[in-house]
């Protein structure tokens, strides 16, 4: 899946920031960073620290979520599709560790289709997460807050299925630390509700 909880975003970026060494954009950071930056970070010295600053579109589909609606022949998977910017900064501290970063994702279009029928249901996303690392540097240490909302309907019509709220996970996903508003994929892939999508994949043309 992708975007669909927004933390894999996260996690990727901060996979990114570790593994791509190369230059920046506008004022020279100091040297002693120890995780590189990726292209277009804009980053400079405050206080005993250092921040960078980003701005990233994001462009995909369709493609496959791996959510499956229907049973038998009817059986479909949905299709993702969306036009998004993350912007966002990120945290060093004297040391050159990274403590913390904070991205803000807005959706100027985003879609979930049938393949097999051309059915679509619209969706608006908007959130903002914060990574913070207990131990600077240390990845494994960090929690992940998600707050906003992400609403699926077809045209003005009442939603067919909501992800809104305030969330909490561990450095990776792996566990839910917390969770307060709907949430149709944390009911799906934490509380193992099977009919967490019911209502969506029904506006699709599931049988």
């Amino acid at each position: 899946m992708r975007k669909l909880l927004v933390f894999a975003g996260i996690a990727g970026l901060l996979m990114v920031t570790v593994l791509v060494p190369v230059s920046f954009a506008g004022q020279r950071a100091p040297s002693n960073l120890n995780q590189a930056r990726a292209q277009g970070f804009d980053c400079h010295a405050v206080g005993d620290g250092t921040i960078c600053q980003f701005f990233l579109p994001d462009v995909y589909g369709p493609e496959d979520s791996g959510i499956v609606c229907g049973s038998g022949a009817g059986a479909f998977d949905i299709f993702d599709q969306g036009i998004a910017t993350d912007s966002g900064t990120v945290w060093f501290d004297r040391n050159g560790d990274l403590t913390k970063v904070k991205v803000t994702i807005n959706y100027s279009f985003g879609q979930w289709s049938n393949p097999l029928t051309g059915d679509t249901v619209d969706y608006t996303q908007h959130n903002t997460e914060t990574t913070e690392l207990a131990v600077p540097g240390d990845f494994t240490s960090g929690t992940v807050t998600n707050t906003g909302e992400n609403i699926y309907r077809i045209g003005t019509a009442a939603p067919v299925l909501l992800s809104v709220g305030r969330q909490v996970f561990n450095f990776d996903g792996s566990e839910l630390l917390s969770n307060h508003g709907p949430n149709a994929f944390i009911a799906a892939f934490y509380e193992g509700d099977p009919h967490a999508f019911d209502q969506v994949c029904t506006a699709l043309g599931a049988s």
